[in-house]
């Protein structure tokens, strides 16, 4: 009687390399997401600052140093040291500001080229001026019930609607 021998190897699921690819990937995503693009403009703003101070404390200093050059040179980095100390926090702040600032500035300017685009979509194509036209309409129906309640919003296309239209409507 002969005994029959198995063999029952163990290969992997996924390639290794694909596997560290995908590593790979992953972590590049999560740095990316904790990127902060104010930290750098902050950045950037307080070494403006900073220089410019620096330079101020110069120049005040050129005129007295001739003989306390090391007081002079300690002077120089008190003021540079003490500046960024000071000025980290706002130019933090402002940097934050001026990012919010610009990505509303850049939301409104999609936004009304996305309305130049439904505008000039709706002035070729019947279909779109009617919907809008509805929308517009259907606007005016609600007010009354919309004025009644707590302050209810508009969907976002009604509200575009309503603004292109009542903008554009004399060129009807």
């Amino acid at each position: 009687m002969s005994t029959a021998n198995f063999v029952h190897t163990e290969y992997p699921l996924s390639h290794p390399g694909v596997a560290r690819a995908e590593q790979a990937v992953e972590s590049a995503r999560a740095l990316r997401q904790r990127f902060d693009s104010t930290r750098g403009l902050a950045a950037m703003l307080l070494a403006a600052v900073v220089a410019a101070l620096v330079v101020v404390a110069d120049q005040m200093i050129e005129t007295w140093a001739e003989g306390h050059l090391l007081a002079a040179w300690v002077a120089l980095w008190a003021v540079g040291f003490a500046a960024l100390g000071l000025l980290a926090g706002p130019a933090r702040r402002l940097a934050a500001r001026l990012v919010q600032a610009l990505n509303a500035w850049s939301a409104r300017v999609a936004q009304a080229r996305a309305d130049e685009r439904l505008w000039a979509i709706a002035q070729t194509d019947a279909r779109v001026m009617a919907d809008l036209h509805a929308a517009m309409t259907r606007s005016d129906q609600e007010a009354p019930a919309v004025a009644s309640k707590a302050q209810p919003e508009m969907s976002a296309a009604a509200r575009r609607a309503d603004k292109i239209l009542r903008s554009r409507l004399f060129y009807i």
